[in-house]
């Protein structure tokens, strides 16, 4: 075991560094065919006609194409956050430091784990929402952060971290913190994803979704990719069969390459059409400035944010409202749709202008 892979096993609880987590039955190696040792059906669900869910699943079944000793497979990024935050922070003392205004779960996780939280914000330089890296740097050895998270492409802000830059990161907080980098929309990033950087820092580990780019919110199915030995420390943290059944074989379906290059064709329309929308979105008056986004949505800032809203929603759109995150009191989300629903958004607000 390497020094670096020691120092990352430091940061996980002390009284978790040897628990044993619970063994579920379908976690045995035993081969057999009567299988009497689950406490399951002898017999399928009506609603179940190839029976394929009366069996417990398998603890984790490898989905991205790594080696499966470096991949936890849970219920969507949420519950991989909430692990983290549980193996690694001690109530009270170790601290989770995020960049707000970003995705709330983070700080969810932090309070319900009693970790202080420290937020370092992102600044707006005059380009965008950043994530201001000097100061997470300095702010995490300053107040003792074990788990520093970057959202990368960040929500709602849409901007992202260059590699390099996380690397950075990951260097300055060697020994001291896991830097977890978020990737739930790095598809539509068109760059490649922080787990290139796995080998070379142990105390990185990236979160990845199938909800998104490959349209599976309804699934939950979510990964922790990391060091193997972390994530072991993590799968006996975990509760026992995290994926049902059903979820994986979608997920193992939606990851074939037939599914992979429609995936992909999509995902050129989201960045196309984001483009598009962008464009039509800062030529309309009343609009105050419309973000640059590494993801599929634009945060935009109107002069009159309710009337905005009220106005999409007239037009039975749906958007999300982010006046209540932190220096964002005039701004919407827009999440990108198809290029008619995109149209839709511009003539709701296309013509709440012209009515004004």
């Amino acid at each position: 075991m390497s020094a670096d892979i020691d120092g990352v096993l430091a940061l996980v609880r002390p009284d978790l560094q040897a628990f044993a987590g619970y063994s579920s039955a379908r976690s045995s190696a035993v081969q057999g065919e009567v299988w009497l040792n689950a406490n399951e059906s002898a017999w399928a669900n009506p609603a179940d006609a190839t029976g394929g869910s009366r069996r417990y699943p398998e603890p984790q079944p490898a989905l991205y194409g790594v080696q499966p000793q470096q991949l936890l497979v849970g219920r969507g990024s949420d519950e991989a956050i909430d692990l983290l935050v549980r193996a690694l922070c001690v109530p009270g003392r170790d601290g989770v430091l995020v960049t707000p205004p970003v995705f709330g779960m983070y700080a969810v996780c932090a309070r319900l784990q009693g970790a202080p939280l420290i937020e370092v914000p992102l600044i707006d330089d005059g380009e965008g929402l950043r994530t201001d890296l000097d100061a997470v740097i300095a702010v995490a050895k300053g107040q003792g952060a074990k788990l520093v998270f970057l959202c990368a492409p960040s929500n709602p802000a849409g901007s992202d971290i260059p590699l390099p830059e996380i690397e950075r990161v990951a260097r300055a907080l060697r020994g001291q913190a896991l830097v977890v980098v978020d990737e739930a929309y790095v598809e539509y990033a068109q760059r490649a994803s922080a787990t290139t950087l796995l080998t070379a820092h142990a105390n990185l580990a990236v979160l990845r979704t199938l909800s998104k780019a490959h349209a599976l919110a309804a699934a939950r199915v979510g990964t922790l990719i990391a060091a193997p030995e972390l994530i072991a420390v993590l799968r006996r943290c975990q509760a026992p069969y995290p994926v049902p059944t059903p979820c994986a074989e979608l997920a193992v379906q939606a990851l074939q390459p037939a599914a992979l290059a429609r995936t992909a064709e999509r995902v050129a329309t989201v960045i196309t059409e984001r483009e598009r929308l962008h464009r039509a979105l800062q030529g309309l008056p009343g609009i105050g400035r419309v973000y640059a986004s590494s993801g599929n949505y634009l945060l935009v800032r109107f002069a009159d944010a309710q009337a905005a809203f009220d106005a999409l929603l007239a037009a039975g759109v749906v958007v999300r409202d982010q006046r209540a995150a932190p220096q964002l009191g005039d701004a919407l989300r827009i999440s990108i749709g198809s290029p008619e629903e995109n149209d839709r958004v511009l003539a709701a607000l296309s013509a709440r202008r012209a009515a004004a």
